[in-house]
């Protein structure tokens, strides 16, 4: 249906009888400017096209730990030993730890306070004197003891979050350190404080929920882009962590059901022969099995024993170990296999009854969605255990994560909760992949692991069902966030701690400029095939933001670096408009007029100014010019330059154009029912996108077209785009699809479009060496001299 434009080229050249080329001045600024002086320089650690360079390295961290968890205290209590691995090619002085449970404490905490205004109301429980000076609230750790491996005292700092040990030598390059600490903590409510670990106390039952996160003194990050990454843990900015391999046991309460990070390896001393016979059952059950059942848990809640069992597990390559316990789990798994490696993984689910109904239905089918879609767009998942514990929050940690999810007292629910469920076990389960392989810096750049996550939650949600209500993807949903004032935004690349609007910039904003990327900018094929190769060069190490950008680049043949720039390093918004539509027929009964070109001939040419160079070159008597020895370079502009010839450079030469003649009758049929457009389109947002449109002509039919956003690259304020059409059209939307998230859509429509009385003249081009000759244009100065 539309008409074929390079055809009409071949055979017309057109004549405008007014000016409709919008051509304004270049307004070039740095939206295509390569992002080579913002980005670190590659190095023997980290390449230019972002994959690991031949130098990398990363240092790693075993841990051997033992627990006590005394629910009647509600206290943590901890030894644990580690091993330290010095892969850099730095000697160094002293180790960093995190002691992150000190966040809870009222006087080690990172101290980044906030600003605080009067409120309109408060509840009265809330409303107490200000402590000044800030009284100890009894959280935080508490280190008992910190010795070499032979229990020698070592010295040691904390300074708010972070712990410095001095070594009593320097660890020098491929040496080990091995070293051991004591501590214990009161375990917070969770609930009533915040936090991402702790306990929740269920009054019905009189029995608590623990979630044991951040509970032991970890290893800082020492890497070959920052050195330590201990900036201070505020509740905001999440890990950095090295991997290493865990061995920990947990001493609790008989009657708890204990899950972790890992796989068990003592089942048989802490299940009943009847759970132990379901958790074999579920480890070839292709539907959930439940391990511990609803029965059980109901009467487990019922008494509180007194006795203790020990639980074990171990957890290779992890970078992390979190782990749950109480009597009012029931539990449920089944066995799922990874197409692209065979890897055989036990999904599992644990939940209280109170999330009965709705995880006993959705849980570990949807851990095992997860992690088969996941591994499709990025790895094959690696780890032997996947598992989602309801626990009224969301957080996750490797193999293991804490979701909500809980039904009415009668065991009804929304399609709301359940959504909200669904879509938080497949985001929480997915960060196995962003951070726990995929091992970004989440203190520094949570969008690494939030954004991409988010990402790929989507992509998974859509295939769980097509009609899922995701609240975070497609380009439509953070139009609203997009349009905020500017004082309220900030670039994506910014720190954690010092975002206003974390969720949509560290979440949604990324998650979304990807989509876009996908679907919009790059195509699926390219796009999936560029993520999959991030993924595959930085699984189990730490990538920083330009490895992604630049392996995104690399393995894509796509120079995105204006989209990272407009989309991660600055705020601005897509608004583009279409500011005007011109729409002109074509004159095919215009009588073409020889054109008389009037012109005097122009001296030749001379440099204006005599500069240092030429002077020079003139006096050095070693120098024998070209021109000055070659006879056959020496022509009449040589000789002319020199004085030895004239041009009257007064007197008018003329020439005639007749090259061209009317379109014959034959081809005129082919034209005339030809309709020419002009769309002038302004960026009045900042942000550049390509132009996507849809034409409806006055038959009804539609014609879609999508130019680049490239053709912003020499004018970033304005661009036009002509269309030759064999119909006439009626109206023209500009991102019918919303795929841009372009925040004012009232100026992306243009009806009632007139048409022009003014037309474009039509000829047709004369052939032959006459033409072409007359065509070729002005006489020389030699034939104007009679010279050779």
């Amino acid at each position: 249906m539309k008409f074929n434009i390079l055809t009409f080229l071949l055979c017309s050249v057109f004549v405008f009888g007014q000016d409709i080329q919008n051509n304004p001045k270049s307004n070039h600024g740095n939206k295509f400017e390569q992002l080579g002086t913002i980005l670190p320089t590659p190095n023997y650690y980290r390449t230019g096209s972002g994959a690991p360079g031949q130098g990398y390295w990363q240092n790693r961290a075993d841990y051997d730990i033992t627990a006590y968890l005394d629910e009647d205290k509600r206290n943590l209590k901890g030894s644990e030993t580690i091993t330290y691995y010095n892969n850099s090619p730095d000697d160094l002085e002293y180790l960093w730890l995190q002691l992150d449970e000190n966040e809870q404490s009222s006087v080690k905490n990172a101290g980044y306070d906030e600003g605080s205004f009067l409120p309109r109301q408060m509840n009265s429980d809330d409303l107490k004197v200000t402590d000044l000076p800030t009284k100890n609230n009894g959280y935080g750790v508490n280190l008992e003891k910190v010795t070499d491996a032979s229990g020698k005292s070592l010295s040691y700092v904390v300074n708010k979050t972070m712990m410095r040990i001095d070594l009593p030598t320097v660890l020098k390059k491929g040496e080990k350190f091995t070293f051991k600490i004591d501590w214990n903590y009161n375990i917070p409510d969770r609930i009533r404080m915040g936090g991402r670990g702790g306990y929740e106390f269920f009054p019905e039952d009189g029995n608590d929920l623990y979630t044991i996160t951040q509970w032991y003194p970890r290893m800082c990050v020492y890497s070959d882009f920052k050195g330590w990454q201990h900036n201070q843990f505020t509740g905001r900015g999440e890990f950095a962590l090295a991997f290493g391999d865990f061995k920990v046991s947990m001493n609790v309460p008989a009657d708890h059901i204990v899950a972790s990070t890992g796989s068990g390896k003592n089942f048989e001393q802490v299940l009943t022969p009847a759970q132990l016979a379901r958790w074999k059952q579920a480890q070839t059950a292709k539907e959930p099995i439940e391990i511990v059942t609803l029965a059980e848990a109901k009467k487990a809640e019922k008494s509180k024993s007194k006795e203790r069992k020990i639980w074990k597990f171990e957890a290779d390559n992890v970078r992390d170990f979190a782990w749950t316990s109480s009597r009012k789990f029931v539990w449920d798994g089944m066995k799922v296999i990874i197409p692209e490696n065979k890897n055989e993984v036990m999904a599992m689910s644990l939940y209280p009854k109170e999330a009965y109904n709705l995880y006993r239905k959705f849980s570990t089918k949807v851990i095992a969605h997860t992690i088969l879609t996941y591994s499709e767009y990025t790895i094959p998942y690696p780890y032997p255990v996947a598992q989602s514990i309801e626990a009224a929050n969301g957080m996750e940690y490797p193999m293991i994560c804490f979701n909500f999810g809980r039904t009415e007292k009668d065991g009804t629910y929304s399609e709301g909760i359940k959504n909200g469920m669904i879509g938080v076990i497949i985001h929480e389960v997915g960060h196995n992949f962003f951070p726990m392989i995929i091992n970004s810096d989440e203190r520094q750049w949570s969008w690494m692991d939030e954004g991409l996550n988010t990402f790929v939650e989507y992509l998974t949600e859509e295939k769980w069902d097509n009609k899922f209500p995701s609240r975070r993807g497609p380009a439509h949903t953070i139009v609203d966030y997009m349009k905020l004032p500017k004082e309220q935004l900030e670039p994506i690349m910014t720190n954690s701690e010092n975002i206003i609007q974390f969720g949509p910039n560290a979440y949604s904003k990324p998650a979304t400029g990807l989509n876009i990327l996908r679907e919009t900018i790059v195509g699926r094929e390219l796009f999936d095939k560029a993520f999959k190769t991030y993924s595959k060069r930085w699984a189990f190490k730490h990538p920083e933001p330009a490895d992604f950008f630049r392996t995104m680049n690399d393995a894509s043949a796509e120079n995105l670096d204006w989209f990272w720039r407009g989309w991660f390093y600055s705020i601005d918004p897509v608004d583009i408009a279409i500011d005007r539509v011109i729409a002109v027929r074509p004159d095919l009964d215009a009588n073409p007029v020889a054109r008389e070109i009037s012109y005097k001939i122009d001296p030749p040419l001379q440099n204006a100014f005599e500069d240092k160079s030429k002077i020079i070159n003139r006096e050095d008597k070693t120098i024998t010019f070209y021109t000055d020895k070659d006879k056959e370079t020496q022509d009449f502009y040589w000789r002319y330059n020199r004085g030895q010839e004239k041009v009257d450079q007064n007197k008018e030469y003329k020439i005639k154009m007749d090259d061209f003649e009317k379109v014959p009758q034959k081809e005129k049929s082919k034209l005339e029912n030809t309709y020419a457009y002009q769309i002038d389109f302004v960026n009045k947002g900042g942000l550049v996108m390509p132009i996507i449109l849809e034409f409806t002509f006055e038959d009804g039919t539609k014609l879609n077209d999508k130019s680049s956003a490239q053709i912003w690259r020499k004018n970033e304020q304005k661009v036009s785009k002509t269309y030759y059409f064999d119909k006439k059209l009626k109206s023209v939307q500009l991102d019918p699809m919303l795929e841009t998230a372009d925040i004012d859509t009232s100026n992306n429509f243009w009806g009632e479009i007139a048409e022009s009385a003014s037309k474009f003249q039509v000829f047709k081009q004369k052939h032959g060496a006459a033409a072409r000759g007359a065509a070729n244009g002005k006489i020389n100065p030699m034939q104007a001299a009679g010279k050779k």
